[in-house]
Parts: structure tokens; sequence; C-alpha cells
């Protein structure tokens, strides 16, 4: 009986290690056949900052520039609009009679102006007869005298009438601007973004803008550059962009622009106490192609050193 469980032990271990055995070559058999796992991302980079997209001079806050009602608001929010499109307009009946009014008043001051040359034409031609006839002896000198202080009164009044003429045409320009001031037009192509104005609602320029544009522009980067990095990044300089979660799931290639030369405080820091501490400078970037980002989307900013490459 202990040969017979002697032999069954052996037995066991025997298929133990042999089992052991096939492990071990299928798990090198894996291991040989498995892809190298990737590099890690080891490029120096020479700074990093937090930054925003935005738009060269940043969105447009449209008003009405003078007080009225709106008669029409002639977009809507997601429209593309070209420079020049209207996008809403006051009543204009007030302006209208403004207008109508100045250009009677200018046509009045033409038609004075123009009497004005038929009667000094003519006090002209009488002051001359009279003067003739006065050197000929057939007429009297005082008449003739009088025929000339009368040309040139009227020489006067058609000066004045030439200032009034001046005047009438000043006005109309003026009721004309005013006419035109009663309609909002768009300063540049661009896409409205927010309507805060409907027909009947009184406005002024004063109050809460009525249209948010989108100017049809390339996008830019504003980065807040730390101050112990102000030194290190310059205009040209290379850049990679990722969305601001900095998981690298989308980047971009950027250049910078410009750097600025006044500090002030980091506005894009999550931590309140860091935020109130810290000084930056905003280090602008172009975005290489311009890419259609939305406005405010967060990035993180890696600054390249010179002759490397940005993986877009």
């Amino acid at each position: 009986m202990k040969t017979i469980a002697a032999n069954a032990a052996r037995t066991v271990l025997r298929l133990g290690a042999l089992a052991l055995a096939l492990a071990a070559l299928d798990a090198c058999s894996r291991h040989a056949d498995a892809p190298p796992a990737p590099a890690a991302d080891t490029t120096p980079y020479v700074a990093v900052a937090r930054g925003k997209v935005d738009v060269e001079g940043g969105l447009l806050n449209l008003s009405m520039p003078v007080e009225g009602t709106l008669a029409s608001v002639d977009v809507h929010e997601g429209q593309q609009v070209r420079q020049g499109q209207l996008l809403a307009a006051l009543d204009a009946r007030p302006a209208q009679l403004a207008v109508d009014a100045a250009q009677a008043r200018l046509e009045q001051a033409r038609a004075k102006l123009k009497l004005d040359g038929i009667q000094q034409d003519a006090a002209k031609l009488r002051a001359q007869r009279l003067a003739a006839a006065a050197a000929a002896g057939a007429g009297d000198g005082q008449s003739a005298d009088d025929a000339r202080e009368a040309s040139a009164r009227l020489d006067a009044e058609h000066g004045i009438d030439q200032a009034a003429v001046a005047m009438a045409q000043q006005q109309l320009d003026e009721a004309k601007y005013a006419l035109q001031q009663r309609r909002l037009a768009a300063p540049l192509d661009a896409e409205v973004v927010h309507v805060a104005a409907q027909p009947g609602a009184t406005v002024a320029p004063g109050a809460s803008p009525l249209f948010v544009l989108l100017p049809d522009k390339p996008r830019i980067v504003r980065a807040e550059l730390n101050e112990s990095y102000v030194d290190t990044v310059h205009p040209g300089m290379r850049a990679e962009v990722e969305a601001g979660d900095g998981q690298g799931r989308q980047r971009w290639s950027a250049r910078v622009l410009r750097v600025g030369q006044v500090y002030g405080p980091a506005t894009l820091q999550d931590d309140p106490q860091v935020r109130a501490n810290a000084r930056a400078v905003e280090c602008v970037l172009a975005l290489d192609p311009p890419r259609q980002l939305r406005i405010g989307q967060r990035v993180i900013v890696r600054f390249l050193p010179a002759g490397a490459a940005a993986k877009d």
C-alpha cells in the first residue's frame, strides 16, 4: 500500500510540473506576439500656460445709437450676416418728417438765391446805363449813385442767401444722419450669437446690448503666461494647444503672435488662492491653420523649443 501511495504522489508531481511548464511556455508566446508599448511623450516644453479661445477684438455688443421704439428686428440667432446688413430699425416717421422739412427749407433757400441772381443782373444793368447817361450829360448823377448802391445791396443779400443755402444743406445732412441712426447694421461679416430685441420694445443707447455678434475672423488663443516663463516665450515660437482637461485627446498646432508687456491677475486659475496671488502676462497665439473652435473654450498651451514641431 505504501508503494502504491508513493507512485501516485510521484505521478501527481510530474503532472503538476508539466502543467507549470506549459503555462510558462504559453505566457512567453503571448509576450513575444504582443506589440511594444507606446513610448512616452518626452517633448521638452519650455513653458506651459492656461488659455482660452477667443477672436481678435472679441465679440461685438451692439445697441441702437439713439432712443426709440423698435419697428423691426431683421435677424435671428445663428444667422450669418454680411457687412452693412440691416439688423434692426426704429420707428423712422419722426426722423423722416425732419428730413422732409429740412429738404423744403433747402429748396426755399435755393429759390431765394436764384431770385437774387436775377435781381442782381437787373440792378447791375440799370446802374451801368444810368452811369453812362450821367457821363454823357443826359442823366442825373444822383440816380446813377442810387443804382450803384442798390446793386451793392443786392450783392450783400446774395452773400447772406448763399450762407442760408449752406445752413439749410447742413440741416438736411443732420436730419439724414439722424434718420440713418435709427437703423442698426452689421459693421462686418459675422454670426449672430445673441438677440435681445423684439418689435415694439423701447430701447436706449445705455441699455443692455440688443445683439451679440461673433466676427468672421480666425480664432486665437489668449494664454496667461506665468511671470517665471515670460522671458522664455517670444513671437514666432511654436506651441501645442490641447483641450482644457489636458488629457491630450485633441491637439492643435499654434504659433505665438505677441507677448504682452503688462502683468495682470491670473483669471484662468481654478484655485482661488492661486488666482489671487499669481501674476501673469497675456500671450496671444494663432492656431495654424485657423480652427473654428468655440469662443471661451479652455485650453492648455505647451510652448516648444526652437526647431521642435507641434503634433497636430
